[in-house]
């Protein structure tokens, strides 16, 4: 056990040791997010950002390069909406926004002057970016400091290249084309951000290697209070991803290992894969992607464990899952090194091999619910809440 007080108990501790004290007076703040298509983990960031301000700090427009016009999230969606011309191109609006890469540091300027002329009218006191590809560039209006929430590094330019090329010569020509202009001004603009958080400590990592620059870490929020246990719900003979079905999140290795292993698989996504993924399935797969957020609890409540074969920035699906007492089976990288205990929440494969994962999933152990769900509490809506109070009085200050 990882603390011998009761469970509620526990977690009533673990929310009073929070103190959510805000800066000192309020602020007027502008907000930046890559893109508004779909609600996925940079928007449940992006989500909580909007609610920890609220209280305090007057936050009424969000800038972003394109905005597809989905509902996000009530609080978002409250939110007057800035787009960059990006949104005016053909296809910028949808899952062919990723052709128009070319074009994003033309969408970043344009969203600069945009902020820079709503200063001018009603001046910002800060600029609040969250972002895996571009806005993390925004140069801010002069004396106005910029604090960027960063997810990654922009995975096409720096790390992922190879698995976003896989499957098209086209967009793998136009990748080699444009990268080395690309990777320049990405590196180059980074140095707008006054104070740079990442989501992990891989993630800080790679910003120190990429950029040369130090970054904060303020894990993700997780809604542990949302995703619990169930002791009336008994665990099933299933296996549960929970991912987009794009390359880099390698979920036809887990389709071949739960082949391999002869056991049944559950997937919950949507993405530009699922095509693909459908054709290699085996008959024991499951695809959901219309499955709701009682129906995700629900599977975590129910499930053997999680797979988690890809390398994660953080990967808020492994803190969900142990929040609802379910183990965690991960690649031993990423942002799982930072949220699974292993022996005690899960444990981890080393090679990105189907044949290697299989081996584990058959040694998988058990796990006791109470340590799943005390090491989910870490990372806790409060815990993020209070972490970013406390960046936005540094940086302003």
């Amino acid at each position: 056990m990882l603390d011998p007080a009761a469970p509620q108990s526990r977690e009533r501790l673990v929310r009073e040791a929070v103190r959510v004290d805000a800066p000192a007076r309020s602020l007027r703040i502008a907000l930046a997010h890559d893109w508004l298509v779909t609600r996925r983990g940079g928007e449940l960031v992006l989500d909580a950002i909007v609610r920890a301000l609220a209280p305090e700090h007057e936050v009424e427009r969000l800038y972003t390069l394109v905005d597809a016009g989905q509902a996000i999230t009530p609080a978002i969606d409250a939110l007057a909406r800035v787009c960059s011309p990006i949104q005016r191109l053909p296809g910028g609006r949808g899952a062919l926004r990723r052709w128009l890469l070319p074009a994003y540091p033309i969408g970043v300027r344009a969203l600069a002057r945009r902020i820079a002329k709503d200063h001018a009218r009603h001046p910002y006191d800060l600029l609040i970016s969250t972002s895996s590809c571009a806005v993390k560039n925004l140069p801010p209006p002069a004396g106005v400091p910029h604090l960027c929430y960063c997810h990654a590094p922009a995975r096409y330019l720096w790390q992922l290249q190879d698995e976003y090329a896989r499957g098209s010569l086209l967009r793998a020509l136009g990748l080699r084309a444009c990268s080395p202009m690309l990777c320049r001004w990405d590196r180059r603009g980074t140095d707008h951000a006054t104070r740079l958080l990442a989501n992990s400590r891989h993630t800080a990592r790679m910003i120190e290697q990429i950029y040369g620059r130090e970054a904060g870490v303020l894990h993700p929020p997780v809604r542990t209070g949302f995703f619990t246990p169930d002791p009336g719900m008994q665990r099933k003979d299933f296996w549960l991803v929970v991912s987009a079905l794009e390359p880099y999140k390698r979920v036809d290795l887990a389709i071949e290992a739960t082949r391999i292993a002869g056991v049944r698989l559950v997937i919950i996504g949507r993405g530009s894969q699922e095509h693909t993924l459908r054709r290699m399935a085996h008959a024991g797969v499951a695809f959901r992607t219309d499955a709701s957020d009682d129906d995700l609890r629900d599977l975590y409540r129910t499930a053997r464990a999680l797979l988690f074969p890809q390398v994660e920035d953080f990967g808020i699906a492994c803190v969900e899952a142990q929040a609802c007492g379910c183990p965690v089976l991960a690649r031993r990288a990423g942002g799982a090194l930072d949220t699974v205990i292993e022996g005690r929440t899960g444990a981890f494969f080393d090679d990105p091999d189907p044949r290697a994962i299989a081996r584990a999933m058959r040694s998988l152990g058990t796990f006791d619910p109470d340590d799943l769900r005390t090491n989910a509490l870490r990372f806790g809506e409060a815990q993020f809440t209070q972490g970013l109070l406390d960046e936005i009085t540094r940086v302003v200050r």
